[in-house]
């Protein structure tokens, strides 16, 4: 097929798709954590003996998308990523309300990351498997920005996408796969214990454990450390930051887990590179 065989009209294809999956993506972020709170509510009601909540219905498929303001239904021509926000100027056609810049943002990061997918590893298993976990690692990093939850209905099933990647040694042979999602999760399980043993204080919560374990899973065990140590550079510069510049208090709680899909994506594209280049050092 000639597009299979032209590298840039590859890319070019593969990051427009990537803009439609940004669009789809602002979706979960906005919808599943509201969907998942419902949830609890309605188990505390059960397990309460109580009536359960009516909600109306929710999912990521209905109802259709409309302007929290007015209510206002999104046509689909509104609804084309990135030009949609251009040709409203950024507000909502009926009220005129402001709509946030992260839904463009968004959709232009899913296509940048999708093209750099394609041109990186091309027509192929690899290039499948690392683009279904950057599709997964962006929802995480902005619902856990929102609200500090890494939900287990993307990190659970990333984490076993990977190890069934890995059965034909996809990205790392299988074995490195197993120990790989396992150091993930017990690492930062045991420093999540040894913090709250030092401070009695919990430092981060069981979804960035599983996080890790999925990256693992994907990746292997030997890109592990430079993962942990990318996330925690990066969430010091920006936690310091928060502190001096906006005045962020320091007992507010920072996301861990945008920092972990930061450096989770960076190690799929320059992961073994990186770790050979420092090793090479010593």
């Amino acid at each position: 097929m000639p597009l299979l065989n032209d590298p840039v009209a590859f890319t070019a294809t593969v990051a427009i798709l990537g803009l439609i999956v940004g669009s789809f993506l602002n979706v979960v972020i906005h919808r599943l954590p509201k969907m998942l709170e419902r949830e609890w509510q309605l188990q505390c009601a059960e397990l309460r003996g109580e009536p359960a909540p009516e909600f109306e219905p929710l999912t990521l498929s209905s109802p259709r998308s409309h302007c929290p303001q007015c209510g206002h239904a999104i046509a689909a021509w509104e609804n084309i990523p990135i030009l949609s926000y251009l040709m409203l100027r950024g507000r909502c056609k009926s009220c005129a309300s402001p709509i946030g810049v992260r839904y463009p943002i968004i959709e232009g990061l899913t296509a940048l990351l999708s093209g750099l997918v394609a041109w990186h590893f091309g027509y192929s298993w690899l290039g499948l498997g690392a683009l279904l976990m950057v599709w997964a690692l962006i929802p995480l990093a902005f619902i856990d920005l929102d609200t500090q939850l890494l939900p287990d209905t993307i990190t659970l099933p990333l984490l076993w996408l990977g190890l069934l990647f890995n059965l034909s040694g996809t990205f790392t042979d299988l074995k490195s796969a197993i120990i790989g999602s396992v150091a993930g999760y017990l690492s930062l399980w045991a420093v999540y214990w040894l913090f709250k043993l030092a401070t009695r204080k919990e430092g981060m919560g069981y979804g960035d454990f599983k996080l890790l374990a999925a990256i693992g899973a994907w990746l292997g065990w030997q890109i592990l450390p430079l993962t942990i140590l990318l996330s925690s550079l990066v969430g010091a510069v920006v936690g310091i930051f928060l502190i001096v510049a906006t005045k962020h208090g320091r007992s507010v709680p920072i996301p861990f887990g945008p920092y972990l899909a930061a450096a989770g994506i960076i190690a799929l594209f320059w992961g073994r590179t990186l770790t050979q280049n420092y090793l090479q050092l010593f």
